[in-house]
Formats: structure tokens, C-alpha cells, sequence
């Protein structure tokens, strides 16, 4: 097996309630080109949350060898995903006094750590902390003020926070696997990576991953993330919905739900016959796709009700004009958007990963939005610590890092 540069690889690991993925990238000149993906059952996680260390270590371990033998190379580090109702988010304001009348990083670090000197349960830790924006002086909605002269530095920071426990539960299944975290990354924030675009961030937008075992919501107004939310009912509840209504096998029910479920009855006009597998011994039967079209409809228009419920808490709603956007594997349903756009009332489109290299055939589809733009946070991540290492290039550049640094020190 070849050795490719560690630092020309990154790898996304979106673990799930439903299935585990790891999604291979090199690091190119030209972008991201995806080399390898490998996929496995998820057997450990409730609604997000491991609940069984072994399976879910299993279940890693079998991804990421699938995806180090498509790729052709050794996996040693990763990006990971995380989600669950564990998950918990507010927005944060912070204020300091600009140093020698000019924004550098060292201000920027310190608004940052003011907007969190909040009180954080002991058993919730930090995953992100987001800046809508900044505000220098009376300037505001400053995206990059690094150079900008002023006396004081305001942002508004959206911090998410997570259950220690469960983040150090994924850690430790990953690390079992011999692999290194290398961060962690919100499901949702990832997947808007790979699905969203500048112009319906700047709009305002809402990302729903809808997954096996979470629906996981971020809207975004002006081009920053402004709220994110987990709602723990998604396609798994759909799933059970079809395996009680016409008494099948529930891996008979997923199968049944896949290919051949529709979120909108009258969509279907034919007197299309499917056939279901009994329990037990019991021959199978044949039901016509509208019974089971009329099994799919209320779980999901409950699923949406809580969603919109959810913008409307969030206070962003009316702020939505570039709609919602629906990804994650249990999007991929027929007339599912239709659905939506009636309970929503704004424009409804089905995201996918675009703007991917390699083997886009399989990773432009809903199901690896979150692996895919794992990646991206991976990339975005690596640039912003290399620039926070201060690749300095010359003596003016060090003498200014120490100068700053000496001054916010002593």
C-alpha cells in the first residue's frame, strides 16, 4: 500500500446513527480530489450518541479500511463529525480595547475569548465559536478588520457547545481504530461546506441534514451562521413508522423506504404493486405504493412542523430568502420537497456535494454531505492554523508577532 505526504491527505469521518463513512481527499493545487470512500453499518449510535464503544469501533474500522484500499493509501488522522441533542448553541457578545490603534490577531483572539467568558455547565465543552461579525468602532459588519485602525473591537459570536462525555466516547472509538483526531467538526456546519452557496449564505438560508437518527438544523443570515439546532426524530422514526404499519422486517422496511417511498401520495399515478416481506414464516404480501406513500407522509410533515417551529424560535424566519435546503441520506425521497415547501411556505431545493473531484459520481449524492464537507472544514482548518502560526517571512513580520505578544502579555 502506497504512503502518500500526511499532510496531503485529509480525511472526513461522518459517524452516524445509520451508517459510517470515511471520505479520502488529496490536497491539490487544483482542490480537493477525492480518492477513496468506504462505508459500513452503523450499529453503536442512538440518535447520534454512542451508546456500544465495540460496534461503533467495528463499524469505523471497516470504513476506514474500505477507504484506504480504494485510495491506496494509510489513513492516520481524520476530521470528525459529531451531532446529537447533547448538542447546544447561543450567541455571544464580546468587546475589547484595540491595542496601538490597530486590529492584528492578537485583538481578534482576545474579542474571542471575552465572547466566551460565559458560564458553561461542567460537563458541556466547547466544539466551535463562529463570528457573524465585527464591528471596529462604529463600523460594523466588518468580516476580515485585521489591519484596520480603530480603539474598539466588538463581534458576536454563535458558540456551540457539546457534552463532554459523548465527544470524548467518539474520540475514544476513533482512537481505537489507531487514528488521531485531528478536530471535530458540527454535522451541519460541515455539511453546509459541501452544499451551500456564498450567495443563499448571504441571502439567508436553512441547512437541514435530515440523517438516520437526527435532523440537524444551521440557518445563516448575511453570510455568517446565526443558529443551529438538533431535532432527535429523522428517517430512522420513518423507518419504524413502515415496519409497524405493514408488519415487515425493519431492514425490510429501510429497503422498502429507499426504493420506493414518496412523501406526497398524489404524486403517484399509477397502481404501482410493492411487494413486503412478512414476519415469521408468513408469505409476503402486495400493497399498492399509495398505502405506503400514506404511511411516509405524516412522520415527515411532523418532522418539517418541528423544523419550521424550530426557525420560528430562532427568531430567523422571515430572514430566509434564499429557503431551506434539504440534505443528508433521508432527503432522498420523492416528492419529499414538495412536502416541505407546504409546511414551510418558501422555496425548498435538495442539496448535494458540487463542487467535488475524483470520484464525484458517488460523492455528489445527499447521503455524504456531511463527509464531504468534513473535508472542506478540514482544508478551511488547516489554512486558518497555518495562518495562526504566522508562516512569518521576514524580520518585520517576527518582531511584530513577539512585539504583540510581549504587550498582551506583560
Amino acid at each position: 500500500m502506497t504512503k502518500r505526504s500526511e499532510q496531503d491527505l485529509i480525511v472526513g469521518l461522518d459517524i452516524g446513527t445509520s451508517k459510517v463513512a470515511a471520505i479520502v481527499a488529496e490536497n491539490t493545487d487544483q482542490g480537493l480530489e477525492i480518492s477513496g470512500i468506504g462505508t459500513a453499518p452503523s450499529q453503536g449510535l442512538k440518535k447520534g450518541v454512542v451508546v456500544n464503544i465495540e460496534s461503533t469501533t467495528e463499524s469505523i474500522r471497516q470504513a476506514v479500511e474500505e477507504a484506504e484500499l480504494m485510495a491506496g493509501c494509510s489513513i492516520q488522522s481524520v476530521y470528525c463529525g459529531i451531532s446529537g441533542a447533547h448538542v447546544s448553541s447561543f450567541n455571544s457578545p464580546g468587546i475589547v480595547a484595540v491595542r496601538n490603534k490597530e486590529v492584528t490577531e492578537s485583538d481578534i483572539e482576545r474579542v474571542e475569548d471575552a465572547a466566551c467568558a460565559v458560564p458553561i455547565p461542567n460537563d458541556q465543552k466547547i466544539l466551535h465559536r463562529l463570528p457573524h461579525h465585527y464591528t471596529v468602532d462604529d463600523n460594523e459588519g466588518i468580516q476580515k478588520p485585521i489591519g484596520m485602525s480603530g480603539v474598539r473591537l466588538e463581534t458576536r459570536l454563535h458558540i456551540v457547545t457539546g457534552s463532554v462525555s459523548s465527544v470524548q466516547n467518539i474520540q475514544k472509538c476513533v482512537e481505537r481504530c489507531s487514528l488521531d483526531v485531528i478536530n471535530l467538526s458540527l454535522e451541519q456546519l460541515a455539511s453546509s461546506y459541501a452544499v451551500l452557496s456564498a450567495d443563499e449564505k448571504a441571502l439567508g438560508v436553512a441547512l437541514v441534514d435530515i440523517g438516520g437518527g437526527t435532523s440537524d438544523i444551521a440557518i445563516f443570515v448575511n453570510g455568517a451562521i446565526r443558529h443551529t439546532a438538533v431535532i432527535p426524530i429523522a428517517g430512522d422514526q420513518v423507518t419504524n413508522d413502515i415496519a409497524v404499519a405493514l408488519r415487515t422486517p425493519t431492514e425490510q422496511a429501510e429497503q422498502i423506504k429507499t426504493r420506493y417511498g414518496c412523501a406526497v401520495p398524489d404524486l403517484i399515478t399509477s397502481d404501482d404493486a410493492i411487494e413486503v416481506p412478512s414476519v415469521g414464516e408468513r408469505p409476503p404480501r402486495r400493497l399498492s405504493r399509495y398505502t405506503l406513500a400514506e404511511v411516509i407522509r405524516p412522520r415527515y410533515a411532523e418532522l418539517f412542523g418541528l423544523i419550521n417551529k424550530e426557525l420560528v424560535r430562532s427568531g430567523f424566519a422571515d430572514r430566509l430568502a434564499g429557503g431551506v435546503v434539504l440534505t443528508g441520506g433521508s432527503s432522498k425521497m420523492e416528492g419529499l420537497a414538495d412536502l416541505a415547501e407546504e409546511v414551510f411556505h418558501m422555496s425548498v431545493r435538495q442539496g448535494a456535494p458540487q463542487s467535488v473531484r475524483g470520484l464525484s459520481d458517488v460523492a455528489r449524492n445527499p447521503i455524504h454531505a456531511t463527509g464531504v464537507g468534513l473535508l472542506y472544514f478540514g482544508q478551511q482548518t488547516s489554512s486558518n492554523n497555518n495562518k495562526r502560526l504566522g508562516e512569518a517571512t521576514s524580520f518585520v513580520d517576527i518582531w511584530n508577532r513577539m512585539k504583540s505578544w510581549f504587550q498582551s502579555n506583560f
